[in-house]
């Protein structure tokens, strides 16, 4: 496991980029002084508490509908160790290591504000096993997005204690207690409040939520280097695209793609000909409308992004410990905000991927794309050039269209109706990221035929930015225009392309850094 840079972890200004870089970046992670006080200072209040008669919720009594059980100390121990493993109930295929890695330091990271009541150790504990490289086994299935992601979390728990299975920095999944022993990790004994601070938050959905808005923005920026790419391979007009269009509709999503684009296709020899040999007063919707529907998409993000940042603020639990020393029951654990936003950007992505597939559809029929060969095919009839990649296109649409289906519109109720109403914002988050993986393929292929496209317009010549992009996907191994092979690894190499980033290496040292 390679470690990249430190972050610090005090009671608060936790961000996105310190998520990403833990759970994409194995980054270490050092707990400040003012972190470690604070989680003192929070103890005292709940060993206060548990030192009490009176019941206290989390403390000293059942949870959820059971909440009426007064507990007493001699079975304190037993009942936290008890919720973990109880609600270590997840079914289905693994999830990712990286969002495993974001879940477990969101929810440390909501220890160290000192509202939760976890021992300094404790959260120790949770540093350790994160820096050891040492992931949780996290089932697909559980959370219901309210209290929070409680199996996912549960999971996590369990491998604290030294329970349940887990991967280490290998990628070998072993038992917990062995990797934690192997890295000289003692298990924790959770005491009063601790089981349940360490499974009541929304950390799955905020961590798969902030690297979603980190992919978007990469394919957001990648999906308009395709749009300028396909307008240029169609001949289209760039006057659509004038700032002082976009400025009588100002949408700043907008206005960003449509300068995008322009800075694409500066110095282009093929835009301008919609008035040659087959005129068009205007270019098709997909073309002509691309800065408004990927616009709107970008102002999605933008909401999006202030959501996640108000739950980066956040210390989601219950109860939670008040400076002035209550320890109160509430309902920030509920998903609402979060499973929103997931679905909005759901919705925008499949709307991006949407328009992109209608760009390739044109640029693939002969009737429709102005001059160019049918399927851009060497030799149209013994060769069937893209025809096919266009139709993995429609079906990674039309799957995508399915997942903007928003989750957050169902609820179940659960816990004998005391939980009566869940966002289900955890599966939102699922669901995005196919979506998201989805786009990528989706932005890779109209990338795959645009850049034919302009290689088989003889004659003109592209715009700088453009020769930058063919000869940059050139390199990488994805092949140019001829005679028909094996397509798939073309596609791969592209989707590798768009997705490490080397779409935008090739274009922005000649447009400067896209919008």
């Amino acid at each position: 496991m390679h470690s990249v840079g430190t972050v610090a972890l005090g009671t608060s200004g936790t961000t996105a980029a310190d998520v990403i870089a833990v759970a994409r970046g194995n980054a270490r992670i050092e707990l400040t002084d003012e972190a470690r006080a604070a989680l003192a200072a929070a103890r005292e209040i709940v060993d206060a508490l548990a030192a009490k008669p009176d019941p206290v919720y989390g403390v000293s009594t059942g949870f959820g509908a059971l909440a009426s059980r007064h507990i007493g100390p001699d079975l304190r121990a037993r009942l936290q160790r008890n919720i973990v493993r109880s609600h270590a109930a997840g079914m289905g295929p693994r999830v990712e290591r990286e969002v495993v890695r974001a879940l477990m330091f969101l929810r440390l990271k909501t220890v160290c504000s000192g509202h939760t009541g976890v021992r300094p150790e404790v959260a120790q504990t949770m540093a350790d096993v994160l820096n050891a490289g040492i992931t949780p086994v996290v089932h697909e299935y559980g959370s219901l997005g309210c209290s929070g992601d409680l199996a996912p979390l549960s999971h996590c728990a369990l491998t604290l204690m030294g329970e349940g299975d887990a991967e280490g920095p290998d990628g070998e999944v072993k038992p917990a207690g062995e990797l934690l022993a192997a890295h000289g990790i003692a298990p924790v004994e959770l005491r009063e409040k601790e089981g349940l601070a360490l499974l009541n938050g929304t950390d799955g959905m905020l961590g798969m939520l902030i690297m979603a808005l980190a992919d978007l923005e990469t394919l957001y920026k990648s999906a308009d280097v395709t749009a300028a790419l396909t307008l240029e391979a169609l001949l289209g007009t760039d006057k659509v695209l004038a700032p002082e269009l976009h400025a009588i509709r100002p949408h700043p999503g907008q206005a960003a793609s449509a300068a995008n684009m322009l800075a694409v296709l500066t110095g282009s020899g093929l835009t301008g000909h919609h008035q040659d040999d087959a005129p068009r007063v205007q270019d098709a919707y997909s073309v002509r409308c691309a800065p408004q529907v990927a616009g709107a998409g970008r102002d999605t993000i933008a909401h999006a992004r202030t959501v996640a940042e108000r739950e980066l603020a956040a210390a989601v639990d219950n109860p939670v410990v008040l400076p002035d020393g209550r320890v109160e029951s509430n309902g920030n654990f509920h998903g609402a905000p979060v499973a929103y936003v997931l679905d909005f950007l759901a919705i925008a992505a499949a709307d991006l991927g949407s328009i992109a597939e209608r760009r390739t559809d044109r640029l693939l029929d002969k009737n429709r794309s102005h001059g160019l060969p049918p399927f851009l095919a060497d030799d149209a009839g013994v060769d069937s050039g893209l025809m096919i990649a266009q139709y993995t296109q429609a079906a990674l649409v039309s799957e995508m269209k399915r997942l903007a289906v928003p989750a957050s519109a169902d609820s179940i109720p659960s816990s004998a109706m005391q939980e009566d109403h869940v966002s289900m914002g955890w599966s939102a988050a699922r669901k995005l990221r196919t979506a998201v993986d989805n786009l990528t393929r989706v932005v890779a292929i109209e990338l795959y035929a645009a850049t034919r496209a302009v290689e088989l317009r003889e004659g003109l010549t592209p715009a700088p930015a453009t020769r930058a992009v063919i000869e940059a996907i050139r390199e990488a191994g994805v092949e140019g225009p001829g005679p028909d092979r094996f397509l798939a690894p073309d596609l791969a190499a592209a989707d590798a392309f768009v997705r490490s980033g080397a779409l935008l290496a090739a274009v922005e040292p000649v447009t400067g850094v896209l919008a």
